[in-house]
């Protein structure tokens, strides 16, 4: 049995909204790219990945990396109160002293509270988890020693369909898990490129 909602076309307040991210700003350090949006959370979907730039040519980042998800449904689910809804994700490492930190969980949420506010986006019924994971190297990883990693996974329902002001958010977010000091210039046009990554 195929899926129909995946055939059906996507309706223009969808479209717009999808435009709307293209057209976001971002940091020069980061690398956005169009993905496969998950196909079973709501009728139709939009991902974006993001990467902080290698300082090195052709190296793979392990600055950060993110996900933002533009989920849409004209159902307005209970638990979003609206049509659409964000789901998004933002990882970086961290110092080992700054990981065992009791507040940084706390800074990170905040980081993103006002990432959203500074870009003046607009939104209800937020939600998600700050998480601090340290790891400790033995046997062939014991060379690695001690690391930590801070992600954040949240979720928030837009209340408009301009969804520019909650990307440069996220954007901003993985920026400054990374460590980047926040930036009023530098900005560049979100250019995004397609892949079949998953």
């Amino acid at each position: 049995m195929s899926d129909t909602r995946a055939e059906s076309p996507a309706p223009a307040i969808f479209e717009q909204a999808v435009a709307s991210i293209r057209a976001a700003l971002t940091r020069p350090e980061l690398v956005v790219t169009e993905i496969p949006a998950p196909g079973k959370l709501a009728p139709h979907a939009f991902a974006l990945a993001a990467d902080l730039a290698s300082p090195r040519h052709a190296a793979d980042s392990e600055l950060g990396t993110g996900r933002f998800v533009l989920l849409y449904d004209p159902s307005m689910p209970d638990a979003w109160g609206g049509v659409f809804r964000v789901v998004c994700f933002a990882q970086a490492p961290l110092e080992t002293d700054i990981g065992l930190d009791p507040f940084v969980a706390d800074v990170a949420w905040s980081w993103l509270v006002d990432a959203l506010d500074d870009r003046g986006a607009r939104y209800i019924a937020a939600s998600g988890t700050a998480t601090k994971i340290i790891s400790t190297g033995y046997g062939e990883l014991a060379a690695q020693g001690d690391g930590a990693q801070l992600e954040i996974r949240a979720s928030w329902t837009p209340l408009e369909g301009d969804i520019r002001a909650h990307v440069e958010g996220w954007g901003e977010l993985l920026c400054m898990l990374a460590g980047l000091p926040p930036v009023a210039e530098g900005v560049s046009l979100l250019s995004v490129r397609r892949t079949g990554r998953e």
